[in-house]
């Protein structure tokens, strides 16, 4: 089973989900999350696989429906 389906690709913080990903912060712009805080489980340039990061700094491909860091998803495509 990949990360993607083992795990909700969209998620509310709530107090386990903070503890489990405040340690680092969102990967994508380096802020701590939010209880309330909407998070996607998307791929990045950080690599390792996908992480949780703020929805707003986020890319869902219409093709995949898979979500991307912002920035990450602008380079792929300029690079096409």
């Amino acid at each position: 089973m990949s990360e993607m389906t083992s795990c909700k690709p969209k998620i509310i913080m709530d107090l386990e989900s903070l503890n489990t990903s405040n340690a680092r912060g969102c990967p994508a712009c380096g802020r701590k999350f939010s209880l309330g805080d909407t998070a996607v489980l998307a791929c990045g340039a950080w690599g390792g696989g996908s992480r949780y990061i703020h929805e707003n700094e986020a890319v869902q491909d219409a093709k995949t429906s898979q979500y991307f860091e912002r920035g990450y998803y602008m380079s792929l495509k300029a690079g096409v």
